[in-house]
């Protein structure tokens, strides 16, 4: 292990530290992380702070803001009404509704604005004592990834596995069925933990509504006028079209197209300037901005590749295709959710053991499939994206995130390696 190697992993683990004692601000500790790696000159400027121009960054920028046009419309309000019925609805049923009424959108609808809506809508329900909105948040903001039960929505997974294998000098064909097999055993098997694990998490009261507001059903009081709220309505419409087609579009310039209809939210006055200032630039996104450079710095100077390679010795001269699925996709997971990068985690972990799967003779197939999917099972730290917003909105303490979520991705990691070995070996 290099001098550098060592000085980047102690800001990592110092950054790591300081997150989870919460002594500083959502955000602050990964972008002093980021500042540590340049004045220590183990990254340059734009290396360190490369992710603010992060097309992915920017894109989340433009559906903060956009959110917050969504927000004050007639349609929010009633979508939220719908949900609040769920959740007033209590015990079993009222949670098992809302979970699947999320699943099942999730095939249609998916990344960052399903999310953000979801999160966004439930957030917002008036706590009662049936089922304490807390107990909602985080079963939610999960169940937004537990969808895929359509072909069509895990063609990419499957593209990207070929063109892992691909690399590797492997020519195979993956079946998309088999992914959507994976996905459908663990929506069942979250559902069942979701009954369960919810009891886990705290009543907090997350907004101000109380049950008697709930009752009193009072009328929508609209903040923007007709026309404005058309507005919303169409260009949200227009960046969930674009993003389905996002890589039909030259170049990059389907990631800017959120922050474009944000600026016509903002002619039509259906945000104000600062509104726009203060999503665009919001704890979340200094968080994933930072996160993005530290990855980086961390392949840069080799890092990443060590951790790998020393976890390769350690699995011994003929291990099990078991064994090497699940250690790869432990660490794919879990240098996904300490980096916020998916792809780059996948592209450092993925090579190495597809390597040793030739060297077995193993096929490489169920590495290579289990390797992407752990890549986007990324929340178990409150630190990027989906479980960020949802620690925030929780008003959790890292042990009650904890208590929930860590099951849930045990549970999500067995199926994901178990049912790659048994499907594609």
């Amino acid at each position: 292990m290099t001098l550098s190697m060592i000085i980047t992993l102690a800001i990592i683990i110092l950054m790591v530290v300081v997150i989870i004692s919460d002594k500083l601000p959502f955000g602050a500790p990964a972008l002093i992380a980021a500042a540590l790696l340049v004045i220590t000159n183990q990254a340059n400027v734009a290396t360190a702070f490369g992710g603010f121009v992060d097309k992915n960054v920017i894109m989340i920028m433009g559906f903060l803001v956009l959110m917050v046009g969504l927000d004050k419309t007639e349609m929010i309000y009633k979508t939220k009404k719908a949900l609040a019925k769920f959740a007033t609805t209590g015990g079993v049923k009222g949670l098992i509704l809302l979970m699947l009424a999320i699943m099942v959108v999730g095939n249609f609808v998916t990344g960052t604005a399903f999310y953000v809506l979801v999160l966004g809508i439930v957030s917002t329900i008036p706590n009662n004592k049936k089922l304490p909105t807390s107990r909602i948040i985080l079963p939610a903001a999960i169940a937004t990834t537990a969808s895929g039960w359509l072909p069509t929505g895990v063609v990419f997974f499957a593209s990207l596995a070929g063109g892992l294998l691909k690399t590797a000098g492997i020519t195979a064909t993956i079946d998309p069925i088999k992914i959507v097999y994976i996905n459908v055993i663990f929506s069942v098997l979250y559902l069942a933990w979701v009954l369960v694990g919810h009891k886990l998490l705290p009543a907090n009261n997350t907004n101000d509504a109380s049950e008697a507001e709930v009752k009193e059903e009072k009328p929508f009081v609209a903040t923007l006028t007709k026309t404005q709220q058309n507005v919303v309505y169409v260009g949200y419409l227009t960046v969930l079209v674009s993003m389905l087609f996002l890589s039909k579009f030259p170049g990059e310039v389907g990631y800017s197209i959120p922050l474009v209809i944000a600026s016509v939210f903002l002619i039509f006055k259906a945000i104000t300037f600062k509104e726009l200032l203060s999503n665009m630039f919001s704890p979340l996104t200094i968080m994933m901005a930072s996160v993005i450079g530290v990855a980086a710095t961390m392949s840069n100077t080799g890092l990443s590749a060590y951790i790998g390679g020393q976890v390769a010795g350690l699995l011994g001269a003929a291990p099990s295709l078991m064994l090497v699925v699940f250690v790869f996709a432990f660490l794919t997971s879990i240098f996904a959710t300490f980096t916020g990068a998916s792809f780059g985690s996948l592209f450092v972990t993925a090579p190495i053991g597809i390597a040793l799967c030739v060297q077995y003779g193993y096929s490489a197939v169920p590495l290579a499939v289990a390797c992407i999917l752990a890549a986007w099972v990324n929340y178990i730290m409150p630190i990027d994206g989906m479980p960020a917003l949802a620690f925030g909105m929780g008003k959790y303490k890292l042990i009650n995130f904890w208590a929930f979520v860590i099951p849930a991705w045990i549970i999500r990691i067995v199926v994901i390696c178990v049912a790659c070995v048994v499907f594609f070996a």
